[in-house]
């Protein structure tokens, strides 16, 4: 007979998701068996349970376990498994690669072209137990607080936008300007202030309470209101850097209007990358506000695997860091709750809602 195990399923084409017992995975050779003992709520998680449009494009797998933002301990290894042992604390890389093609052979796992996503196109995290290859079981240190190590693949994303090639775009010394302070957009203010930046600006809708105030506490130097008018913001920013306009822009929100705003104030052969997801085709003057400024445009998804993570481990050293980092964590909930969480952070009641593997 099966062991079984809770999870949260994806069971119906349609909004919602149903708590059920389900087989616990059997893992091969090179994977990884990890017991949750955290995991957290990401804005893809959010448009998988209302079932949106991009969900029903990218949902191909129904049912699916989803999640993937999550810790654990490792409680069963595969045959071939060297690096891993039972007992360690991992955090998931959830993209996982083939390793054989293009991509993974010229040192850019990141994109590879048959890439599976945990808790996306195969069974993720909101369970008691989810399996990983071994390559992408992070070790993390056992004193790490479960709830930040719960959040380490957000905080790579935030630390990919800030080093998009790697060491290479330093932004010691200049201003920086964070548009959306999701929990993403937040860690990344984080991250630049650890790097050297002079300045950081942040711009998010001042309606949206927790994250607005969250900015400030998390070190921005400034924070706008993204309701004032454009030209407004166009001005108070420019005249936060002399006129000159910052030489670094994080585009976070995915919001056609901040994007414009990004590229009309970055100061020419400044650099632009863009986290942020668009709903659709976005119009911009390329002529205007790419070429003729000669920048340089970095668009970002996931994490580059490894040296991510190794950039995120340095920075988790500093318990400065860490201190600062944990808040962004707003909630941390029953995994049974998580309905409640998912309206939290709807309604910008929560930045990061961290679940415990509480079922009953």
């Amino acid at each position: 007979m099966t062991e079984k195990m809770w999870a949260v399923v994806k069971s119906k084409r349609a909004p919602g998701a149903e708590i059920k017992k389900v087989d616990i995975p059997k893992i091969g050779d090179n994977e990884v068996l990890v017991k949750v003992r955290r995991t957290s709520i990401c804005g893809t998680d959010v448009h998988i349970w209302e079932w949106d449009p991009w969900s029903q494009e990218e949902m191909k797998n129904i049912p699916i376990i989803f999640g993937h933002e999550a810790t654990g301990e490792v409680v069963k290894v595969g045959s071939a498994v060297k690096s891993v042992k039972v007992g360690d604390l991992v955090s998931a890389e959830t993209h996982i690669a083939d390793g054989t093609c293009y991509q993974c052979r010229t040192g850019r796992m990141h994109i590879c072209e048959n890439m599976k996503i945990l808790g996306v196109t195969v069974n993720g995290a909101f369970a008691e137990y989810f399996k990983i290859p071994e390559i992408n079981a992070w070790k993390v240190d056992p004193n790490l607080e479960p709830e930040i190590a719960s959040i380490l693949e957000p905080l790579g994303n935030a630390v990919h936008t800030a080093l998009p090639a790697g060491n290479y775009e330093d932004i010691t010394g200049n201003t920086v300007l964070i548009l959306g302070a999701g929990p993403i957009g937040l860690m990344s203010i984080v991250v630049a202030k650890y790097l050297g930046a002079r300045k950081v600006i942040v711009t998010e809708f001042a309606e949206k309470k927790v994250r607005f105030e969250l900015a400030k506490k998390m070190g921005a130097d400034r924070v706008l209101d993204a309701k004032m008018d454009q030209k407004e913001l166009e001005e108070i920013i420019l005249s936060e850097t002399d006129y000159e306009g910052p030489s670094v822009v994080f585009e976070m929100s995915g919001a056609p209007a901040a994007l414009e705003l990004g590229l009309k104030v970055i100061t020419p052969g400044g650099r632009i990358s863009l986290l942020g997801i668009f709903k659709g085709p976005v119009s911009i003057n390329l002529n205007e506000y790419v070429i003729f400024k000669n920048l340089r445009v970095f668009g970002i998804t996931g994490r580059r695997m490894f040296d991510t993570w190794y950039q995120v481990s340095g920075l988790l050293e500093r318990p400065e860091i860490k201190k600062t980092l944990k808040q962004v964590i707003t909630h941390i909930i029953p995994i049974k709750d998580i309905e409640k969480g998912i309206e939290l952070i709807k309604t910008a009641q929560a930045a990061k809602v961290v679940m415990e593997p509480i079922w009953e």
